[in-house]
């Protein structure tokens, strides 16, 4: 699938975000944990979770959906996984926290998802271990086994946002209290912690260092709304900058943006900010930063290729560090096809600002990076068309006609 991209056009208007990719996947994840009706309200219509609602469908959960919501139902009759879903997103291994405190057996291949470096399991293995569970591996799978699980007191060597959720969600069910030590703080682990409490959980602690876990013997039914996805309301708060319009981002949480709303800021473009909306305009020319990406309240990774898009074109040299992961600058050779001017030394990349881009053919080689090329689209003279655009709707939910409800345009091809 191509996306066509028509370049130097400022962007004006209002633009509403949705529910948070990487909140709604574990939440989803999280509803194997009791058999009882649940409701989750305003579903995002993205790939990622089209496939997280088929792997549990293929564990037995039955879904239906009525507008934009889900109701869950039905209990589980697999703990196996089907391989050709689990690769897909790498979200999908997050049934196995959930699968392993209600079967006690679980199977799951090593999962998919953007190719961005390396993301380990184990800190997720070794929270599993700490809680009881014995782990092999067999044919590619991950095997893990427990009659009974028992809290513990479990470090983490790195703040791993997939391996706090899956520890979280295993240990909600186990006999005891479970301590994560070095835990991530990201958003999206709270808003996890919250729906696991909307159902009768006991977390306390999610969105600092140490979360505390009290094991409760079973977990019943809710309704839940997931927070605001901050990378989608970042993605159009760059796009607004990059293009010099004006866009009023609406239904966000602007605590969960202060890192991308400071460097903004520092680049001479002016935010302003409301009780669940944010404004973002750029009359003046874009002044050069330095930028690292860290876990969260740090510079998120996620938005690391997309601030690379804006900076492009600054009044300057900038330099941007990638600490997260170790093959995240794949979207480099695409943006110097259009003339972008970035050498890149390690997990350093320096970017010497200039005036204009050029429209060129490019390729999406990830969910962020096809973000970003959109961006270097929107602000590039001539048309751009964006091969493997279907990574970009893995993330982002009618991309196209809300651009395009802000004067874009863009089409797909």
């Amino acid at each position: 699938m191509e996306i066509q991209v028509q370049g130097q056009t400022p962007l004006y208007g209002r633009v509403e975000v949705g529910s948070s990719k990487n909140a709604i996947l574990p939440i989803l994840a999280a509803s194997l944990l009791t058999d009882e009706p649940r409701k989750i309200n305003r579903i995002p219509n993205i790939k990622d979770v089209e496939v997280i609602t088929e792997v549990l469908s293929s564990l037995g959960v039955n879904i239906d959906q009525f507008s934009r919501s889900l109701e869950l139902f039905g209990g589980i009759n697999s703990n196996h996984p089907p391989y050709e879903l689990v690769r897909q997103i790498r979200a999908s291994f997050l049934v196995m926290g959930p699968l392993l405190a209600r079967r006690g057996n679980v199977r799951v291949a090593l999962p998919g998802g953007c190719a961005i470096g390396t993301r380990p399991i184990d800190l997720h293995l070794k929270g599993f271990e700490a809680l009881g569970a014995k782990i092999t591996m067999s044919g590619g799978d991950v095997i893990a086994k427990a009659n009974i699980l028992h809290g513990n007191h479990i470090y983490l060597d790195f703040p791993s946002v997939g391996a706090t959720e899956n520890i979280m969600m295993a240990a909600a069910l186990a006999q005891g209290t479970t301590y994560i030590e070095n835990a991530a703080l990201e958003p999206e682990i709270v808003d996890l912690a919250n729906y696991i409490n909307s159902m009768g959980g006991k977390v306390t602690g999610a969105g600092c260092n140490v979360i505390k876990i009290e094991g409760v013997k079973k977990l019943t039914s809710t309704e839940y709304t997931p927070i605001p996805d901050r990378i989608e309301a970042g993605t159009y708060m760059l796009a607004a900058a990059a293009t010099g319009g004006e866009v009023i981002i609406e239904n966000i949480i602007p605590e969960h943006l202060k890192a991308i709303t400071a460097k903004l800021i520092e680049t001479g473009a002016e935010v302003i900010e409301g009780d669940n909306q944010i404004i973002v305009r750029r009359e003046k020319e874009i002044k050069p930063v330095y930028i690292k990406t860290l876990p969260y309240p740090g510079f998120p990774t996620d938005m690391q290729a997309q601030f690379m898009a804006y900076l492009i074109r600054a009044n300057g040299s900038s330099i941007v560090t990638e600490s997260v992961f170790e093959n995240r600058f794949m979207h480099v050779a695409e943006l110097l096809r259009m003339g972008a001017k970035i050498k890149i030394e390690g997990r350093t990349a320096v970017i010497r600002g200039q005036k204009n881009l050029t429209a060129a053919r490019v390729k999406a080689t990830d969910l962020r990076a096809g973000a970003a090329l959109l961006i270097a689209g929107l602000t590039a003279r001539g048309s751009t068309t964006i091969m493997n655009s279907e990574h970009i709707d893995r993330g982002y939910e009618g991309i196209v006609e809300k651009f395009n409800n802000l004067g874009a345009k863009i089409s797909r091809i």
